[in-house]
């Protein structure tokens, strides 16, 4: 089988992803990758972080705040959380996490923004 693994989109992905959820967090989960687990890691790496996340085309800020809308609308709490500090990284503020919010409640139902309004709170309470 050939190899497909892309160790410059992996690499753009690498620094996109350490920008957005912390190099800290990111290190910490690839270094938790196992032979089981680490083939998605690379893969997630290099096609959500260098190949989705990499263009140019939409800044991150405004990528941060898609995310906020779809992983709240997808119902992914730890997902959310996580990308919830990544958009604080990337300059969304609280009042523009608010309004995500209002339309993931609008378009998903009240419960989903009653769960993501307290993943913020704990979110921005800690920050």
């Amino acid at each position: 089988m050939a190899d497909i693994f892309d160790e410059d989109l992996f690499l753009k992905g690498l620094e996109q992803r350490k920008g957005t959820l912390g190099a800290e967090y990111v290190e910490k989960n690839l270094a938790a990758a196992d032979d089981f687990t680490r083939p998605f890691q690379e893969a997630m790496t290099a096609w959500c972080w260098g190949f989705g996340w990499g263009d140019d085309v939409i800044d991150a800020k405004t990528r941060s705040m898609m995310n906020l809308a779809m992983i709240g609308a997808l119902g992914k709490m730890h997902e959310w959380e996580i990308h919830c500090k990544g958009a604080i990284n990337n300059g969304v503020s609280k009042e523009e996490i608010r309004a995500i919010i209002h339309v993931v409640g609008i378009y998903c139902g009240v419960p989903q923004a009653l769960e993501c309004f307290r993943v913020a709170r704990k979110v921005l309470d800690a920050s």
